[in-house]
């Protein structure tokens, strides 16, 4: 029976980082249209985007090894580097933008300064990391990088890592300081609680269990109340399918040919939390290690400082999983459900493809808490049992696809829109580094999926984002500026405007 039917500008699928970005920049830039927001949960921010679903955050590329690959001449490559980090920058210029119109009124509730560092053994390791830092500092992106190899001043940048270490081999580490922490639970929840003050329809508890197209282009969903159980149609011009990993069923049933063999693989994750606030004093920093061999690029692992609930957090992670699951609180039916005709092919080529990934992912399912203090030892050589607890982390699901480069199966590990040829409908699909990208991406949503009103609106973005359109590493000036604006904005002043100011010197 349905007991309701409405209509509206623009539909948000899921209360997550990706839609609250979404519907806040859509409310700048089009005041007047109305916009509707379902979550099944009964909160905002609850799967992917929790601060307790995610070890590190504020991915900008200052200390993950895994975004700077050594070519076979030995040079090292830094331009995947280069371009999360001026993604960062795109975030961060938002949210200072956010914050200068009063939208959101202490950054602090959502960002804090934290120096960044990227710690390896072992002499070759270190020969990477040297010329690794080589390469990054003379960017003006990267710049008031430091390296260090002298285990006494290593013993001064991180002194919980350095205890009790046995010194047997090179040990090297790179810090910059203009790093932070950001905890994109409380940055969706206020966004939400934003755009609910600007009459945005945010209905919890609400599953939608279908769409199609209707005969005038419109979108059609299927929508039911959790509790009640009724259900409702509501219609919109344009959708947004930004549900985490609940957004492959949905771009499937919408049947656009551009969601044809496009597959899903889970990964879940779990994380090792210190309990006792006086190990965790004694860390401020998120440092990165190189993940192990043969563990795909979410398992760097690290030892992250977080601000959560208003108190300082250590998390050690992440420890790799497998669960059938799209979501943590989805079904064990979620990846055989998502296989189709038009991608069983791509499917199984996948899992052809990636048996040890798969096989090295169960083992990680029966790891021991003591097997995981053994590598969290690695990390913090007299860490104790008793101070540490198991978390399991939100789900990830990469995706499948066929691709030129790798073929068919091909697993991708990083975010991806996939939008309607008219740009009427669009889903997020993907996981790393994701949230930390949320406003370059949604851009990006916007561009594909409104380009009758990118003139329009390009004032007002360049307002939001004076990057808007530009190279940042071919304006080291801008970059500069930038620093200072989003520096100040956002709170970031000791760390931020230190390293522009040691940039400005030079």
């Amino acid at each position: 029976m349905i007991n309701r039917q409405t209509k509206t500008d623009v539909i948000l699928i899921g209360a997550g980082i990706m839609s609250a970005t979404l519907g806040t920049m859509l409310k700048e830039l089009a005041p007047n249209w109305e916009i509707t927001v379902f979550e099944k949960l009964g909160n905002a921010g609850e799967e992917s985007s929790n601060e307790w679903n995610n070890a590190g955050t504020g991915h900008a590329a200052l200390c993950e090894l895994n975004y700077t690959v050594e070519k076979p001449d030995g040079s090292i490559d830094i331009s995947k580097a280069i371009k999360i980090n001026e993604q960062f920058q795109v975030s961060k210029q938002f949210w200072a933008y956010l914050v200068s119109s009063n939208l959101i009124r202490n950054p602090q509730d959502f960002i804090m300064p934290l120096p960044h560092m990227s710690l390896v053994q072992g002499e070759k390791n270190v020969a990477f990391l040297k010329k690794r830092f080589e390469a990054l500092s003379n960017n003006p992106l990267f710049q008031g990088m430091e390296f260090c190899d002298d285990p006494a001043k290593l013993m001064e940048w991180i002194p919980l890592i350095m205890k009790g270490r046995t010194l047997n081999e090179p040990i090297a580490a790179t810090k910059i300081d203009s790093g932070t922490d950001v905890n994109f639970g409380s940055l969706t929840r206020l966004l939400l609680d934003h755009l609910k003050s600007r009459d945005v329809d945010i209905k919890f508890k609400h599953s939608v269990d279908n769409i199609k197209r209707t005969s005038d282009g419109s979108w059609e969903l299927k929508v039911r109340n959790i509790d009640s159980g009724a259900v409702e149609r509501h219609t919109a011009k344009f959708v947004f399918i930004g549900g985490g990993g609940g957004s492959l069923h949905l771009l499937q049933k919408s049947g656009i040919p551009e969601g044809k063999g496009i597959g899903g693989f889970p990964v879940s994750g779990l994380f090792m939390v210190c309990n006792n606030p006086d190990i965790a004093e004694q860390h401020h920093a998120k440092v990165y290690g190189k993940a192990p061999v043969g563990a795909p690029p979410m398992s760097v692992p690290h030892l992250d400082t977080r601000y959560i609930d208003n108190k300082k957090s250590l998390l050690f992670g992440p420890f790799a999983g497998f669960s059938p699951r799209f979501l943590k609180t989805g079904s064990l039916l979620d990846l055989v459900n998502s296989v189709k005709t038009h991608n069983l092919v791509t499917m199984l080529a996948a899992g052809a493809k990636n048996v040890p990934l798969t096989r090295y992912l169960i083992q990680q399912v029966m790891l021991s808490k003591e097997k995981r203090m053994k590598d969290l030892r690695e990390f913090v050589p007299n860490a104790k049992s008793e101070d540490w607890d198991l978390m399991v982390a939100g789900q990830r699901v990469q995706v499948i696809k066929d691709t030129a480069h790798g073929g068919k199966g091909t697993l991708q590990f990083g975010t991806e829109v996939i939008s309607a040829a008219d740009g009427s409908i669009a889903a997020l699909l993907g996981a790393s580094p994701g949230a930390s990208t949320a406003v370059h991406v949604m851009l990006k949503v916007i561009k594909q999926c409104f380009p009758q009103h990118i003139k329009a609106w390009e004032p007002k973005i360049k307002e939001m984002i004076p990057s808007y359109d530009m190279s940042l590493v071919e304006n080291p000036e801008l970059i500069h500026e930038i620093h200072a604006l989003t520096a100040r904005m956002l709170g970031l002043n000791d760390s931020e405007l230190q390293s522009v100011m040691q940039t400005v010197q030079k």
